[in-house]
């Protein structure tokens, strides 16, 4: 079987056949057969381009001749465990720790960021001595089975809630239980969390972390209010826990006025424990855990070697160091401002000729576009959004997909590449295939 020459029938039934029924397609129905990709443009097996409005994995761009050229180098010459003494992962931790809050200053490198992220809860448990954890509602932090234990996402669909999990609501200011009239919507969400943590105690039970997506991703593009994170922190510490950002979905600039989204929360902010992943490799499986001293003392102390074979492999970090070079040469950050709040206002600037547009929301490359059947009761028009997602692929080539509890919210989350020119298409032609739906009374 000649490698890429299969025909796109040929392909279907063999993954239909060899790979688990669970692991599904994106366009299901008529999925896209890709077999090329350069920045933010796909390519199907007859050279149709694709607009990747999804990918954020392909951080900087797909194939990006940097970091080809940085993996092929690195692995011309030497690919071997972390367990040798070697320049890159040394050098690319001290890269890491210049991005982040001083205390943050020890890594642990893994492959994912489902293991960076169960990392973090053996850390917290290990740290703390305690072992319950709230997270938010509609949280999904990957799939290992300690975290589809916390990512209600999952678990509400399988085995149930754990009774060491707790849930506090998602911050949101759109369906939420505090609104955009809300006064101080942050620290209104933060006292839900400071309730749970009573009632946790009440029950006899102990605090050992609180894990939150940066901007949650899974629960609808959510931006957190201001003052929120902080103030959740210091409930949590108090309780004796300690604050886990999880960054594998915003981290590396995505937000561009910041290199980490929980850093929207205020210079006073800081996690004492912060996972990243996806982005960090450009399609490369690299990850990471960041922490404090105290807290990967008390993971030393413990006596037990944490050894992971791949993790911090010098392939990894070569590409991990040409990722960030790339993100400060080309002004990814600088790109993902612009570029996003020119998606944004464009957006926004429709919501006046589309009732079923009911909220526009995001920072940088990070934005969703609620869709609702009411705006007074802000009804989830989740088969709409599903059409308006097939409708951007079949008719303009343009990739999107949807988010949220409903599945109402198109999201997108582009390569870092993504232009204004790309921006303007997009939403010109979810104007277009709005209009027509609403001529046609769909």
């Amino acid at each position: 079987m000649a490698l890429g020459k299969l025909r796109k029938e040929e392909t279907l039934v063999l993954r239909k056949k060899l790979i688990g029924q669970s692991c599904r397609l994106f366009y299901s129905e008529d999925p896209v057969k890709i077999v090329k990709a350069r920045g933010q443009f796909l390519f199907d097996e007859n050279g149709k381009r694709y607009l990747d409005c999804i990918s954020n994995v392909q951080h900087v761009g797909h194939c990006h001749p940097s970091i080809t050229k940085a993996a092929s180098a690195q692995m011309d010459l030497l690919n071997t465990n972390a367990r040798f003494l070697h320049d890159n992962i040394v050098m690319y931790a001290d890269r890491l720790a210049a991005t982040l809050p001083e205390k943050l200053c020890v890594f642990y490198f893994v492959n994912s960021g489902s293991e960076a992220n169960d990392l973090a809860l053996r850390l917290a448990h290990q740290y703390t001595q305690h072992e319950d954890v709230i997270v938010l509602d509609h949280a999904y932090h990957g799939h290992l089975m300690s975290l589809i234990d916390i990512s209600p996402y999952k678990f509400r669909k399988l085995a149930g809630q754990k009774e060491w999990v707790h849930v506090a609501p998602l911050p949101d200011t759109y369906r939420g239980l505090y609104r955009e009239d809300h006064p101080n919507p942050g620290q209104a969400y933060a006292d839900t969390v400071k309730d749970l943590i009573e009632e946790v105690h009440r029950d006899g039970r102990k605090i050992s972390a609180f894990f939150a997506e940066s901007l949650p991703s899974v629960g609808g593009q959510i931006i957190l209010p201001q003052g929120y994170s902080t103030k959740v922190a210091e409930y949590v510490r108090s309780a004796g826990g300690v604050f886990v950002a999880d960054e594998v979905q915003t981290g590396f600039g995505r937000v561009g006025s910041h290199f980490w989204a929980f850093q929207l929360q205020g210079q006073g902010f800081c996690p004492d424990i912060v996972t990243m992943g996806k982005p960090m490799g450009n399609g490369h499986p690299l990850a990471c855990v960041a922490t404090t001293e105290e807290i990967a003392g008390a993971f030393t102390a413990n006596g037990v070697e944490y050894f992971n074979t791949f993790g911090g492999n010098p392939v990894s970090c070569a590409i991990g160091l040409a990722v960030l070079d790339v993100i400060e040469e080309e002004d990814l950050k600088g790109n993902a401002t612009r570029v996003g709040a020119h998606l944004k206002d464009l957006l926004i600037k429709l919501q006046p000729q589309h009732q079923i547009i009911g909220d526009v929301r995001g920072v940088g490359l990070f934005v969703g576009l609620e869709l609702v059947t009411d705006r007074e009761q802000r009804t989830p028009a989740t088969e709409t959004a599903a059409l308006v997602v097939k409708r951007l692929k079949e008719e303009d080539n343009i990739c999107v997909s949807t988010d949220g509890p409903w599945e109402s919210v198109i999201k997108f989350k582009p390569p870092m590449c993504f232009s204004m020119d790309d921006a303007e298409l997009t939403v010109k032609c979810i104007d277009r295939i709005l209009t027509d739906m609403e001529a046609s009374d769909i």
